[in-house]
């Protein structure tokens, strides 16, 4: 063990955590999580420790440690999580076990929501968080957080009272009407909302439920929100989600490159990638996703049908950055600090059309796929970033110019470089999935589903009876007001043959 080794383990934290094992040239090999910092990363240099062969081979290239103070465990977990995808540090890999991630599902659009867990997120139109690496942890906080916002965990067929859960303050009682459905999804949103790290917020929203409630003189209602918030404020001193706003992100490597890089005035708080999806310029979509301190926050994700549908990334990523900085966009999402564009010199150039056009100086990269080079604008209205030379070269990399971009290569195994292909791999897995529901949505669409005022009944009638919308729309006016009456029939035949207008 080294004496710059030996120094950083006398100054670890007994809060809990995240830390970051590095090999000799800097680079992260192992990311950890921690409930007190101080015992776990001392653990691995403790020599009378019994450590398998892996674990062996990983405390012997360690030459340097640093961490990441959290609120709590279950923080740890969460940033443990995206570090190691963010990093894909090779003793993570090899360390782990055959164990799939949790997450914690909740079906907030059912008729009779429920919140548990699972192994397999599904496209069912229930909402996922996580994926959290301790299943154990994960559950432990879901019962805490069900005491200040109950859920049901399942229904019980043939069930009209309230069952034992709700007598316990636990389940809402929509089966005695205990609950109205309005208010019990109210609820949800509040648990969803302290979940994905804004439990400041929802502390805000039911302080300001109690002083309405008293003011009204609901002095019981009022009782019951202080009850909640009290409850709420004390899960600090438990295993549960706290607000990602107040990470420390001053041991960030990534970020810290990418300020020293970049020469930004301060650290991107908030960062945004986008990337477009398409298939030959049929069902164009875009896609807004946004780290938080350097995290994926995927509350704040955004997607975008463009008005048109093209094969022109440049214009379409144009559209897309004119809608998101819009007034009412910028009102409703605020202002990022950074934009990061997948993709290289015509869609960034694109981009800062857009931006520019619309009256703002927001920081703006491009990441080109092939090398991914960090493509920057030369002149001083655009980008409003500076290349530091100083810094690239301490990083070890290098660029090229061209007359109007600058074009950055950094070692692919530096932790910027690693920061910003998550957020453009994340960017551009967003918008694929989006463009591939809207592809398959398509795939199911008939001609028929258009015709105003005919209903899915007559719609499977027609099927029925002409074999397709095709056949439909192949057969004569006499046919078709033969099978849906003078009125509705010659309607239909007018619209299927290219008229619009229907007179009634």
């Amino acid at each position: 063990m080294n004496d710059v080794l030996q120094d950083k383990l006398k100054q670890l934290p007994k809060e809990p955590g995240v830390y970051f094992h590095k090999s000799s040239d800097g680079e992260i090999i192992y990311v950890g999580k921690a409930a007190v910092l101080r015992n776990r990363v001392r653990q691995y240099f403790q020599a009378s420790r019994s450590r398998d062969l892996k674990t062996e081979a990983l405390v012997t290239e360690i030459a340097d440690t640093d961490w990441m103070v959290v609120e709590s465990e279950l923080e740890a977990l969460f940033l443990e999580a995206e570090m190691i995808r963010r990093y894909m540090p090779r003793y993570n890999i090899l360390l782990r076990d055959d164990k799939s991630l949790s997450y914690i599902r909740i079906d907030y659009d059912s008729a009779y929501p429920t919140v548990g867990m699972t192994r397999r997120p599904l496209d069912d139109g229930a909402k996922y968080f996580g994926p959290y690496f301790s299943a154990s942890s994960t559950k432990e906080a879901l019962k805490l957080l069900r005491r200040i916002f109950p859920y049901a965990t399942r229904q019980l067929g043939g069930q009209k009272r309230e069952n034992l859960q709700y007598h316990l303050g636990l389940d809402p009682g929509l089966e005695g009407g205990k609950t109205s459905i309005e208010d019990y999804r109210a609820n949800l949103r509040k648990l969803m909302s302290v979940i994905e790290g804004k439990k400041k917020t929802i502390e805000k929203e039911l302080q300001r439920d109690m002083q309405e409630a008293a003011r009204l003189q609901q002095f019981e209602q009022a009782g019951k929100i202080r009850n909640q918030l009290l409850a709420l404020r004390s899960l600090s001193k438990h295993v549960i989600f706290s607000d990602k706003e107040f990470l420390d992100i001053s041991k960030d490597h990534a970020l810290n490159e990418l300020i020293d890089l970049l020469s930004l005035p301060t650290a991107p708080r908030r960062i945004e990638g986008y990337d477009i999806s398409h298939m030959s310029g049929t069902n164009v979509v875009a896609s807004m996703v946004v780290f938080t301190n350097g995290v994926s926050d995927k509350g704040e994700y955004r997607k975008f049908k463009t008005t048109t549908d093209q094969n022109n990334d440049f214009a379409n990523m144009r559209e897309t950055l004119m809608r998101r900085l819009s007034e009412k966009n910028i009102k409703r999402w605020g202002r990022p600090d950074l934009f990061l564009i997948d993709g290289g010199k015509g869609q960034l150039d694109a981009a800062l059309s857009a931006r520019n056009e619309q009256g703002y100086d927001i920081p703006m990269i491009g990441l080109a796929k092939r090398e991914e080079q960090i493509v920057i604008k030369k002149t001083e209205d655009g980008s409003k970033v500076w290349l530091n030379a100083s810094s690239l070269q301490s990083l070890g990399g290098f660029f090229t110019e061209t007359d109007d971009f600058i074009l950055v290569n950094v070692p692919h195994s530096s932790n910027l470089v690693k920061l910003l292909q998550r957020i453009r791999d994340e960017s551009h897995r967003f918008a694929v999935s989006y463009h591939t529901v809207l592809k398959r949505s398509q795939a199911t669409h008939s001609i028929l589903d258009d015709i105003p005022n005919v209903g899915p009944v007559t719609r499977k009638k027609l099927v029925r009876l002409f074999g397709s919308g095709l056949g439909v729309k192949k057969a004569s006016r006499d046919e078709l007001i033969s099978a849906l009456g003078p009125k509705k029939g010659a309607q239909v035949y007018v619209w299927l043959n290219g008229k619009k207008d229907i007179p009634v």
